[in-house]
């Protein structure tokens, strides 16, 4: 899966949030891609972000950097953890939510 934006190891660190627990994109509904964060798709696209609405949150859009397995959005808000190598998700990133969810 190609993840893009200033990325800095192979568990989708940025050069913007790069904690142990940093280790999730987000598949922006506006182009598709998926970027470690909401500042690198600010760097690299040429159009703003566009919200997942409510009525598609069970779409494949987080990859888990750790494992490589996509989950759906409602199955990363449910969750602190990646449901299929238990990796650790950063629980900080709920208060950026109004940036990609509705």
């Amino acid at each position: 899966m190609k993840v893009y934006g200033a990325i800095v190891d192979n568990e989708t660190r940025c050069t913007h949030y790069r904690t142990e627990k940093d280790i999730i994109a987000i598949k922006f509904k506006c182009c598709n891609r998926y970027y470690p964060c909401y500042k690198c798709h600010e760097e690299d696209a040429d159009h703003t972000i566009e919200r997942w609405p409510k009525e598609q949150f069970d779409e494949l859009a987080i990859l888990c950097g750790s494992c490589q397995t996509e989950l759906t959005i409602n199955e990363y808000m449910q969750t602190d953890s990646c449901p299929h190598c238990q990796a650790t998700f950063n629980e900080r990133c709920a208060a950026h939510y109004p940036i990609y969810f509705e």
